[in-house]
């Protein structure tokens, strides 16, 4: 499409039937946002931030846009919405939680977006994934290629692909 930007988005679900969520998550992403141009595999996570919960499925899609990023988030939180997240608690269980990691190579940090996504870094489960698909993506703000971020990351949660 013609102006679009590539853009990262990490999908992740822990409760009720999580390949059907993560499916319907990609086929309204596909609809509102843009051509999906790349997904990884499906991976089995250990909870990341509160632990006492169920496994997650976690999955990086790469989706060609052309809104922009407030807008791309606002229909993220809208298919979270429809989907049936209800925001409780910080890194608690939830049906489906879509993060926006990237929007092409753009740096922002407003009062509703901060892009690069703030903890990328930190998570071997978007990290993953991730590499999987786009290994020499470069993180504007870091000046890292996705392969590198995974190697720096200290984080030891366990990642297991599934699909």
């Amino acid at each position: 499409m013609a102006g679009s930007k590539g853009i990262f988005l990490s999908l992740g679900s822990n409760l009720g039937d999580r390949q059907a969520t993560l499916a319907s998550a990609r086929e309204e992403i596909a609809k509102r946002i843009g051509t999906i141009s790349g997904e990884s595999s499906v991976y089995e996570t250990e909870p990341w931030g509160l632990a006492d919960q169920p496994a997650f499925l976690n999955q990086v899609i790469r989706v060609e846009t052309a809104l922009a990023p407030e807008e791309v988030l606002r229909i993220i939180l809208d298919i979270e919405h429809e989907l049936g997240r209800v925001r409780q608690e910080r890194w608690g269980a939830r049906v489906i939680d879509i993060d926006l990691l990237y929007y092409n190579a753009l740096v922002l940090d407003s009062a509703s977006l901060t892009l690069p996504h703030p903890r990328l870094r930190d998570r071997l489960f978007n990290l993953i994934p991730l590499t999987e698909i786009a290994p020499d993506f470069i993180n504007p703000l870091l000046k890292k290629t996705s392969l590198e971020l995974l190697q720096m990351c200290t984080d030891d949660g366990v990642v297991s692909k599934i699909s």
